[in-house]
């Protein structure tokens, strides 16, 4: 085994020392790694107040996300660095900060934008006497011009740029300047000509050999030969235009697998219900009750009449795509665009959706919440108690789908921490037993004794994988025998081996739909899915999780004789000890404590207040962010829950203002986690905790006191 030696030209444990491994571990192509010592070296600055270093240590992270082609994180982590330069003296760094700015707006077409921040980075490198920034700055402002179609204004820049002497710094920018020449004049049906100034940029790219220019000089010289009838050069040059994007795809693919990651004001108080004293009162308050159900059934109805839109244009996408894969050559390079743009479109639209969604249900569970712990009659217990199960329901169908979109993202990957093995399944076999009663079944757990107590692995989503499966096998089994087995194959150099099983006497999976179970909203059949209910979401979870964990999941089933799901991980031996979290609180902990909630949406405003007023805390409202900012500064609060998205400025740049001035009030995010919003991300900001929408009232209070204790 051989080891690479790291430099140490820096301090250990310093800003620069953690952004220098990040680069040898860019050099060596392990971009895991460097996001990590990127992320390090901000956190090493924010926490020794070094803005110069967290503006550079931001400015590299950004760098990484362009090469790994994430251009909306980019351009975020670009904002955050620009403001941090802009408290500084101008330097080189700001300028280029916001050169790569105007580079990601232009990737995402946003031309005007893009066209101003190149001016700020071209004021920056005049003041401080860059010459050939300056040139770079004129190939893009060409660029620019070409992209708006105003291709005279476009040819004088790159004239002017052609015709600079040849030196080794300037052969890119000439390189690029001959091929965008080439193009208009493809344009402009002057071939011969387009055709030297094509073959001129081949020949300067080769001193430095930028692939993707030479890729798109291929397609351009294709385009040229084509257009005077050459069909054997255009399609040579067509055919190396195809062989190196499919070579630089698998280089961006591999990156792309090294990721590390996977990013939302009330002013109202809720009125407090007055009892009744009366027979007409009693009959008014009836009446509204009857009101309330309708809208809330209304608006469930709506819910799952958006949910229902959003799988029919999927469906629709999907077709599309396959039809487009069947063309020629020619068009097999369209539809793979095309193909590429509908899955971004397709996990966009289920991730906004699945997103949007929360706040009204979250109206909806809040709401039902309060009312039941109003002592409702017993008629209308029915009612609240039904509509509970749906919201839940409703829920966990948004979930899955918000769950499926992030594993498909990339988004998603495995923790490695300590956990107690027999611990994880004894607490899931507790909360299945009410399950398992109403079934009549024997549910029984065995785990080889072999098994080390404390393990280091993902013990989230074992248990969301074990869930779904026990689950399912007390669902369908009735009156028999569900059990999981954990058995230990071999244990070598501290890493274990387990043999998992999940076995039920239930009604089985027919044969021909063993090979499909594993498919989004697949369920065996019409009749199982009207008799048992559930999305047909949940075996797909399960695929996709052990599959991230490193196992492969198998199934054996016959009907009438039950099914067996096993599948085989390991895992580290942990030498350490586990963590043990309390999930008990001290109710008094509440009383009397001041809060600030920053919400803007007015039903959330109410049933959050109301929530925080049963627990006899003092509640103040804010609806945006900048009075937000002023109120702490001038206040004291023993808690702030803070929206995270607001109107003007959002809850993480609030919170991140919070802190230059405020380390120590304690700050709860409130979110409808979307698909590019994780945890880790909103605690960068300086949140203490996070709480997601729709609120679990046990969880709600639980955080709460967790984080003022």
């Amino acid at each position: 085994m051989s080891f690479c030696a790291y430099p140490q030209k820096k301090p250990v444990d310093s800003s620069a020392y953690y952004i220098e491994l990040a680069q040898f571990n860019t050099r060596i192509n392990n971009y895991r790694n460097s996001l990590d010592y990127t992320q390090k070296a901000i956190d090493y600055a924010k926490k020794n107040k070094d803005v110069k270093g967290e503006a550079s240590a931001a400015l590299a992270l950004a760098n990484l996300y362009i090469e790994i082609k994430k251009y909306n994180d980019a351009i975020e982590v670009l904002n955050r660095a620009i403001a941090l330069f802009n408290t500084l003296k101008p330097s080189a760094e700001q300028a280029y900060a916001y050169y790569n700015l105007g580079l990601c707006l232009m990737e995402k077409e946003n031309y005007s934008q893009a066209e101003t921040t190149f001016e700020k980075a071209k004021t920056i490198y005049e003041t401080l006497k860059i010459p050939d920034a300056i040139e770079l700055l004129n190939l893009q402002k060409g660029i620019l011009y070409r992209a708006k179609g105003k291709n005279a204004e476009a040819a004088n820049i790159f004239g002017r740029i052609i015709a600079k002497q040849d030196r080794d710094d300037t052969y890119k920018i000439k390189a690029d300047a001959l091929y965008q020449m080439g193009v208009i004049e493809t344009g402009r049906n002057r071939n011969n000509l387009a055709l030297n100034y094509l073959n001129r940029a081949l020949e300067l790219n080769e001193q430095y050999k930028n692939y993707e220019l030479e890729a798109q000089i291929y397609i351009a010289l294709s385009q040229a030969y084509d257009k005077i009838s050459d069909i054997k050069n255009s399609y040579a040059f067509l055919k190396k235009h195809l062989e190196l994007k499919d070579s630089i795809a698998a280089i961006s693919n591999a990156k792309l697998g090294a990721e590390d990651y996977t990013k939302f004001k009330e002013s109202e108080r809720l009125k407090r219900i007055d009892q009744l004293d009366h027979e007409n009162r009693q009959q008014e308050k009836a009446s509204k009750f009857a009101k309330l159900i309708s809208i809330l059934a209304i608006a469930l109805i709506s819910i799952l009449s958006l949910l229902s839109l959003s799988l029919y244009k999927n469906n629709i996408i999907r077709n599309q795509s396959n039809l487009l894969l069947k063309e020629t050559n020619k068009e097999l390079q369209i539809a793979k665009d095309k193909a590429e743009k509908a899955s971004k479109a397709r996990a966009e639209f289920l991730s906004t959706v699945s997103h949007e969604l929360r706040t009204p249900l979250n109206a909806i569970n809040g709401i039902t919440h309060l009312l039941l712990e109003e002592s409702p009659k017993k008629s209308q217990l029915n009612y609240l108690t039904s509509l509970q199960f749906s919201g839940n329901y409703l829920l966990t169908f948004i979930n899955e789908i918000l769950e499926i979109n992030r594993i498909e993202s990339s988004n998603v990957v495995a923790e490695c921490i300590n956990f107690n093995l027999k611990l994880l399944l004894e607490n899931i076999q507790n909360s299945l037993k009410e399950l398992a009663a109403s079934n009549n079944n024997k549910y029984t757990i065995e785990i080889d004794e072999r098994i080390p107590d404390i393990l280091i692995g993902d013990p989230t989503k074992l248990s969301q994988i074990f869930m779904n499966l026990i689950n399912n096998a007390l669902k369908f089994t009735k009156n028999g025998q569900v059990k999981v087995i954990a058995q230990m194959t071999t244990i070598k150099d501290d890493i274990a081996y387990i043999h998992f099983k999940i076995i039920d006497t239930g009604i089985g999976i027919p044969e021909d739909k063993q090979e499909t179970i594993f498919d989004s909203f697949s369920q065996g059949s019409i009749e199982i899915n009207r008799k048992y209910g559930g999305t047909g979401l949940g075996l797909n979870i399960v695929k996709k999780l052990i599959d991230i964990l490193g196992g492969e999941i198998k199934l054996q089933s016959k009907i009438g004789q039950g099914s067996t799901f096993s599948f085989d991980l390991d895992f580290k031996v942990s030498s350490g000890q586990m963590v043990v979290n309390d999930d008990d609180y001290d109710e008094n902990v509440f009383v009397n404590k001041k809060v600030l909630l920053i919400e803007d949406n007015k039903i959330n405003q109410m049933i959050t207040a109301k929530m925080l007023e049963n627990k006899q805390m003092l509640v103040e409202i804010i609806d945006n962010g900048e009075d937000a900012i002023e109120a702490v500064k001038n206040n004291y609060y023993d808690l702030v829950l803070m929206d995270v998205h607001l109107p003007g400025i959002n809850g993480t740049i609030a919170t991140q203002t919070i802190r230059t001035f405020d380390q120590h009030t304690r700050i709860i995010a409130l979110t409808a986690i979307s698909l590019n919003e994780n945890r880790e991300m909103l605690l960068s900001y300086g949140m203490n905790d996070v709480i997601t929408k729709p609120f679990d009232p046990n969880v709600f209070y639980r955080v709460i006191a967790q984080v003022i204790s």
